[in-house]
């Protein structure tokens, strides 16, 4: 595997450890089974938030005991992602502070690993489950609500159990992984195209990000450079993303506290941005436009049209923050700290909400595409709020820039010869989605993804929606919840 030298367990302690003195943060840990040899590797990313760099480390572990020394005591994310390859793997972590299953729901087989590559295609499921282990609170006057897995709206499955006396949330323990359709083990073996039109069905409203991000982590497995117009036309979709989902929270938000009108005026906003989405690509969502030495448009955006989106947009805005009624529910709700959100290792606008520097066009991007802004370190609904409208008209002035700097005519650059590469190559890419960093690992072999490790931003975030809930009241779930907006199947994969 290409310059990913094997260290001892404790050198790879010792060298995290280190990355995350110096100001890194932890991006992905992912295992791959070796059956030839016999092993687990197991793959450390680290990635620096200010230059974008990318520090890589791997072990090697007996895939027949397979034991490793848990890092979730040095780092929360670290934590969470060993518990997800104990339960794909059947990696037994030694020294975890929390070793219960995390993508497994009861009622899996206990010896079924699905990741490994001598997997039963289909395994038996025992007729009965077990149940679902849960910190209960006890005390005087504490009841539980459970809501879900099925809610009454649009939405995708998970299971929230509050404990609450009278109207204040005690803790909120949620459940996830009921929509896992197994999209790593689906790129086993795929061509490196197929791969990334299955990436962009990772997380439906961040088809642009993932596909994009794969087809980097490819390109840097096979050392292939991409003409910087390409790279421009790349930063136009991941914009062009952005702008929608944002707008759509926007008004969602305001739909949370009763603010039906505000909602139905940023839909007709997101509508207008879905069909020059399709005017641009031939597809509403962004899809079908990258592969590996390839983005295609069949014309750019009209900077006329995002000039009046803006302008609507600078509207629509106005007339919410002159609600007091809306202020009064937005500010403080949700709080989560600048510690907790560095601790847990949060990523984008609900990291940056909290204080924390956490975008990676800031190095990735070119000067002139760079967002000029800084970070909201209130930690409230209304923080996160500000980021996301700031974030719509960055995207906007970022697109509309991008079309003023190339032709308007049918954009497309020839697929040039790729190399051939008989031995295991592995890339990884990351780069900064309209929810925060997206990161994506291959490995590769004779044109074919042997190995893809995704991490959503949703999964990074999920853990601090119960930390933001606490001492919030009830009826600010739905509100809190909409200020995260966070992927159900981004997380479950």
């Amino acid at each position: 595997m290409n310059a990913t030298p094997l260290l001892s367990q404790t050198e790879v302690y010792l060298s995290v450890k280190r990355s995350l003195e110096d100001g890194d943060r932890l991006a992905s840990i992912f295992a791959t089974d070796d059956v030839e040899n016999g092993l687990l590797r197991i793959i450390y990313l680290t990635i620096n938030p200010g230059s974008g760099r990318i520090t890589r480390t791997m072990t090697a572990i007996d895939r027949y005991k397979p034991k490793l020394a848990s890092l979730g005591a040095l780092d929360f994310s670290a934590g969470r992602f060993e518990r997800e390859m104990a339960d794909l793997f059947g990696v037994e972590l030694i020294g975890h502070p929390q070793p219960m299953r995390l993508v497994k729901h009861a009622h899996w087989p206990e010896e079924y690993y699905p990741l490994r590559k001598d997997a039963p295609k289909k395994a038996e499921f025992p007729p009965k489950s077990g149940g679902y282990p849960f910190v209960e609170v006890k005390g005087d006057s504490v009841y539980e609500i459970p809501v879900g897995p099925i809610h009454a709206g649009m939405i995708e499955p998970g299971h929230f159990r509050f404990s609450a006396v009278g109207e204040s949330i005690l803790k909120m323990k949620a459940r996830l992984w009921f929509v896992h359709r197994g999209i790593e083990k689906l790129m086993e073996n795929q061509g490196l195209n197929e791969a990334i039109t299955l990436a962009e069905k990772v997380s439906g409203d961040t088809s642009a990000g993932h596909s994009i991000a794969l087809t980097r982590a490819i390109e840097d497995a096979l050392g292939v450079v991409v003409d910087p117009e390409i790279e421009e036309l790349r930063i136009c979709l991941v914009e062009l993303e952005a702008a929608y989902n944002h707008v759509n929270d926007v008004g969602a938000i305001a739909n949370d506290v009763g603010l039906g009108i505000i909602n139905a005026h940023a839909l007709n906003i997101k509508e207008a941005l879905l069909r020059i989405n399709k005017e641009s690509t031939g597809t509403r969502l962004l899809r079908g436009t990258t592969k590996v030495s390839e983005t295609a448009f069949k014309s750019l955006p009209d900077p006329a049209k995002l000039g009046q989106i803006e302008a609507d947009l600078e509207e629509l805005v106005e007339i919410l923050f002159s609600s007091s009624v809306a202020m009064d529910r937005f500010v403080g709700a949700g709080y989560l700290s600048n510690r907790d959100a560095l601790r847990m290792g949060c990523t984008g606008y609900v990291a940056m909400a909290s204080g924390i520097k956490d975008d990676l066009r800031d190095c990735q991007y070119p000067t002139w595409a760079r967002p000029a802004h800084g970070v909201a370190p209130d930690g409230d609904v209304l923080a996160r709020l500000n980021l996301r409208i700031e974030g719509a008209k960055q995207a906007l002035e970022i697109v509309r820039n991008i079309s003023t700097r190339i032709a308007i005519r049918q954009r497309s650059q020839t697929s040039i010869p790729l190399p051939d590469p008989r031995d295991e190559k592995i890339g990884v890419s990351a780069l900064q989605g309209w929810r925060g960093r997206i990161v994506h690992s291959v490995i590769v072999k004779d044109h074919r993804i042997l190995r893809a490790k995704i991490v959503d931003p949703s999964f990074m975030n999920w853990p601090a929606l119960a930390v933001a809930l606490e001492g919030s009241i009830v009826a600010d779930f739905p509100l809190v919840n909409k200020s995260f907006n966070l992927s159900y199947a981004g997380n479950d994969l």
